[in-house]
């Protein structure tokens, strides 16, 4: 068996699965809002019971994933939207309070390894994830392992520059682009998140789910800033498919339920892949929510 857990802003989920993968419990609990010793104890307390309620013996290691990432120079928590959780040794303090190995990785590379083990991505050998939601996050898994990277930060597409910026049909000019939380101008996040595409829309009150639904019925406002996201997003993939040339691209988070996206960008992302073909599938998830928490329980072999 092994045991996982995904640790978010607004829950902790666990998952207990078999060997094969198969789902034997997965419960979700509140998470203490801002509390560091609060959300170590809630976690100690989940995984407790999952593994009372399965047999887990008591010596089972657990995967954890978080909104950040462990910093191999300081082995605190960097990059969390979880600011509790910043400059923190959550790895020896969850191991300490489990009584359990434990091993931590971002929730988009644990999202990135679930689709690549046992979803989406099965059976390809190169595997880019993508979070596109409140943030817009990436990992990359290898042969079915994930690769993490020397600094810890493999896959974060999202804050490099949005590639090939330009000037639109209306006039507007995507330089230099929005002022990003991490301090720079035009990260691909400004542009691609849920946030990125309400402030894209009209007036900027908007949320994505409702621009989405209005292109459904026919509107020309909504149309127009879908089809410029469309055209952001094939941008950006093609920047990666450059670097990294996967044999999968796979989306994940609220708007990665477009539809459209699966048909539209890799007709139009070949016009900045330098290759005469492009051969990257684009895929939508298989795992939904519960990718990451599963991701998580894969990070032990």
């Amino acid at each position: 068996m092994r045991i996982g857990i995904d640790l978010g802003g607004t829950k902790i989920e666990g998952i207990v699965l078999d060997d094969d993968g198969a789902e034997r419990l997965r419960h979700r609990i509140d998470t203490p809002p801002g509390d560091y010793d609060r959300t170590i104890a809630a976690i100690s307390e989940l995984v407790d019971m999952l593994a009372a309620e399965t047999d887990a013996p008591s010596s089972l290691p657990v995967g954890v994933g978080i909104p950040g990432a462990i910093s191999p120079a300081t082995g605190l928590v960097k990059n969390a939207n979880s600011t509790c959780l910043i400059g923190r040794a959550l790895d020896i303090d969850l191991e300490t309070a489990l009584g359990r190995p434990v091993r931590l990785a971002n929730d988009a590379d644990c999202f990135t390894i679930s689709e690549a083990i046992d979803g989406a991505g099965s059976g390809a050998n190169t595997v880019f994830g993508v979070i596109l939601g409140t943030g817009v996050g990436g990992g990359i898994a290898v042969s079915g392992k994930l690769l993490a990277g020397i600094n810890a930060i493999a896959g974060e597409w999202g804050h490099n520059p949005l590639p090939w910026m330009q000037v639109l049909e209306d006039g507007r000019d995507e330089r230099p682009g929005e002022i990003c939380y991490c301090g720079q101008s035009g990260c691909i996040e400004t542009f691609l998140s849920g946030p990125g595409m309400t402030r894209d829309h009209q007036d900027g009150a908007l949320p994505a789910s409702e621009i989405v639904a209005l292109t459904e019925r026919g509107d020309t406002t909504s149309i127009a800033t879908l089809t410029r996201y469309e055209h952001r997003l094939a941008r950006a993939l093609a920047s990666v498919i450059n670097i990294i040339d996967p044999d999968v691209i796979v989306l994940g988070g609220g708007l990665s339920n477009i539809k459209q996206l699966y048909t539209n960008i890799p007709k139009i992302w070949s016009n900045w892949v330098f290759s005469d073909e492009t051969r990257t599938e684009l895929r939508q998830n298989m795992r939904g929510d519960s990718g990451g928490v599963r991701g998580a329980a894969w990070l032990w072999e």
